[in-house]
């Protein structure tokens, strides 16, 4: 499946869809009962005798899909297929692709840049930075515990902050070290160790997203909608312990073995 379609524009919806079929010689009656099931499947019945140009994005994405799924392969490509569909129709469409895939039982190895699309339709996700793999993980862990700063930063939005550990002032054995904190991680804390300016703040509804900077590293915070602070405020924050991420600089790896004694020296009590 195409990021742009490739639809035969001269071909009508069915043609399209059963075009591999006939390619292989596939007798007629069984191109016929598998046009029925695939577009009845897909919603595309009353829409078989049109051409693609009749149609919506939206719609030819089924169509492109159709042509994939009706050859009943165990593998079905995709390669950044909702890219060329607004925001609207790329919501709608992620949830008809993966309720599709759970009917029909195939595997489905889905290429995109978008990190919403790869969290909410994936069961595995392989991360790839430059040709290289940077994990390959189940959606919840690359949140919950992302192997590289990439993943850190590439899963999660906002991204998550990563601050050089001697920021943090006293902070034994923070050589080659960047601390990670999603911004959704940090409260409000009068005892906090992240004594912060806010730069500037975008008023969400529900949230409110804040630009701060702490010693020379910026970094964002989710608070509430309700918070009411504003550009020049002095923000002290903290956060609980197992919200803490650590990396090895030289390495670029993810060090779960530090995670504790780095979290306890710079807990605040009030978060206990």
């Amino acid at each position: 499946v195409f990021q742009s379609y490739a639809l035969f524009p001269h071909l009508s919806v069915a043609e399209n869809i059963i075009f591999g079929l006939k390619v292989r010689k596939v007798p007629r009656a069984d191109r016929e009962a598998r046009l029925k099931r695939v577009a009845e499947l897909l919603g595309l019945t009353p829409y078989l005798e049109r051409k693609p140009a009749q149609l919506s994005g939206g719609q030819q994405q089924r169509v492109a899909l159709g042509r994939a799924i009706i050859g009943e392969k165990p593998v079905c490509l995709m390669d950044e297929p909702l890219s060329n569909l607004d925001a609207k129709l790329r919501h709608e469409m992620r949830v008809e692709i993966r309720a599709l895939q759970q009917q029909l039982g195939f595997t489905m190895v889905y290429v995109t840049h978008d990190q919403v699309e790869a969290i909410t339709m994936a069961d595995q996700v392989v991360l790839l930075n430059e040709g290289r793999l940077e994990q390959a993980a189940a959606p919840r862990e690359l949140y919950e515990k992302p192997a590289t700063p990439f993943a850190a930063r590439f899963i999660g939005t906002p991204p998550m902050n990563l601050f050089p550990a001697d920021v943090f002032q006293p902070l034994a054995g923070s050589e080659n070290l960047l601390l990670g904190l999603r911004p959704e991680a940090l409260k409000v804390d009068p005892k906090g160790a992240i004594k912060s300016q806010v730069r500037t703040v975008e008023y969400m509804g529900a949230d409110t997203l804040a630009d701060c900077v702490f010693g020379d590293s910026p970094f964002q915070v989710r608070l509430s909608g309700t918070s009411g602070i504003a550009p020049g405020d002095e923000l002290t924050l903290g956060f609980d312990p197992s919200d803490l991420h650590v990396f090895d600089t030289s390495t670029g790896r993810r060090r779960d073995d530090l995670i504790s004694e780095i979290g306890m020296q710079l807990h605040s009590p009030e978060l206990c």
